[in-house]
């Protein structure tokens, strides 16, 4: 037996392995560096440079009326994105329960996040050859490179409860999260040095941009080396050929059994509505300050890193109005933030840096935030023994059915050729999600959960 399989035995309730804290903390260090790697994807290439660069080509490659033709299917250029977005999230839902089963089934998660993980970093970094009216090829890069993306983190999220008990498991995460901030500001730093000075390396700006979308993936291929090399695999026994019937059929399980807590079941359909809006805000961001609004590209960077910054400050922030005010009351006034946010970006005049600067400052603060929040919320609605397979069926809600938002903002833009419109219509996420919210009974669920209830929820 490898070294990498050994020490397989772990606490009754098999949510920590019995490994000593030397080893522990090796793992955990190791487990860090793969937000480092990765979050740069998130950052850098899907939120900052790809979506107004492959709206720009494929508006180079659209008819006199401004349409691209995917497979015949008539496509605003400027929908574009959006619906790739929208797709790429609907491939990664059809993947999560398969990799998740395959990965507790035979507790080999480090091939299949690997295998993910190189996927992604491939794709991405073949973004360089996109050019000319190359769209579709940006459109198939983008839909692997954002599924592998989502599989990867439903894997990197495993290991947490093997590598971290559970008292250190929140700090651990934090720690986590941390690292994928700093290593998302630290690239956007140079990618703004190669971006501003492109002339003076003898580079056009779309050569620069298309730099940056490789170096993304260069980056997080590179440093998921790191966490390959230190976490382990612990082996299970069970057979992995059943994954792709046990991955759908775990999932079912879980939604039957949620049936019998309905208030848990209306906090995550509450999260997954607003959740939503919120990814497709930042995802869309970038498009709507280049194309409706005109900004160049170093003030959609600079704003990105603004927001970066913020996100840390807000999450602390929000934590503490927590503390006095309750987790679900602090998450409903970041939704009202929310949905006055989308309100001035509708009425934001075109070419004003200083005004979209403060709407990313106001996205920043209830970023970190709203999302920090609404995990902890949760934690206090899962019954106890249930907390693996409950927090699979958030991921899901996290990561892999955000892509409603996607599909409206693009439908609205097809619909009516107006960005405006179609930020405009995210507001209806905010909204529907804080009325689901205000009518789940926060004390109640967690009772009906079996768990304690905290004095201030």
């Amino acid at each position: 037996m490898s070294a990498e399989t050994a020490n397989t035995a772990g606490p009754a309730d098999g949510t920590a392995w019995a490994d000593s804290p030397g080893d522990r903390r090796r793992e955990q260090r190791g487990w860090y560096f793969y937000d480092f790697a990765c979050s740069v994807y998130s950052t850098s290439v899907l939120t900052v440079f790809l979506g107004p660069y492959l709206t720009s080509v494929a508006k180079a490659a659209a008819d006199a009326e401004g349409y691209v033709h995917p497979l015949g299917v008539p496509v605003r250029a400027g929908s574009l994105f959006a619906y790739a977005v929208s797709a790429s999230l609907v491939v990664a839902v059809i993947l999560m329960p398969v990799v998740g089963a395959a990965a507790d089934r035979s507790g080999r998660k480090k091939p299949l996040l690997a295998a993910a993980a190189y996927t992604g970093a491939t794709a991405t970094a073949a973004m360089f050859f996109l050019d000319g009216h190359r769209y579709l090829l940006g459109v198939l890069l983008l839909i692997v490179a954002n599924a592998s993306i989502s599989v990867s983190m439903v894997l990197y999220n495993a290991y947490l409860p093997q590598i971290a008990g559970p008292d250190e498991r929140d700090a651990v995460s934090s720690r986590g999260w941390a690292f994928g901030y700093t290593s998302g500001a630290l690239v956007l730093v140079l990618d703004l040095v190669l971006y501003t000075g492109h002339d003076s390396f003898g580079l056009s700006e779309p050569d620069a941009v298309r730099i940056c979308l490789a170096t993304a993936g260069l980056w997080w291929g590179a440093f998921t080396v790191i966490p390959l090399r230190r976490l382990r695999d612990r082996t299970t026994g069970a057979r992995g050929g059943e994954a792709v019937g046990s991955g759908w059929r775990q999932l079912r399980a879980t939604l039957r059994d949620m049936r019998r807590h309905p208030l848990t079941l209306s906090f995550l359909l509450a999260y997954l509505v607003y959740n939503d809006g919120v990814q497709t805000v930042i995802s869309q961001a970038s498009v709507y300050g280049s194309e409706e609004l005109g900004l160049d590209q170093t003030t959609l960077i600079t704003a990105v890193l603004l927001v970066q910054v913020l996100a840390v400050a807000g999450a602390l922030g929000m934590g503490r109005t927590a503390r006095v005010y309750g987790a679900k009351h602090t998450i409903l006034g970041s939704l009202v933030v929310w949905t006055l946010i989308l309100v001035a970006g509708y009425f934001l005049p075109a070419g004003s840096p200083v005004y979209f600067y403060a709407l990313a400052a106001a996205i920043g603060l209830v970023l970190g935030g709203s999302q920090a929040l609404s995990r902890s919320l949760f934690s206090h609605l899962v019954p106890r023994g249930k907390e693996a397979e409950y927090f699979s069926a958030y991921e899901m809600s996290d990561r892999g059915l955000s892509w409603l938002g996607p599909l409206v903002f693009g439908l609205a833009y097809q619909l009516t050729g107006s960005y405006r419109d179609a930020i405009i219509s995210l507001v209806v996420f905010f909204v529907v999600g804080s009325v689901l919210l205000a009518r789940v009974p926060v004390r109640q669920a967690v009772a009906a959960a079996g768990n304690l209830v905290p004095e201030r929820i």
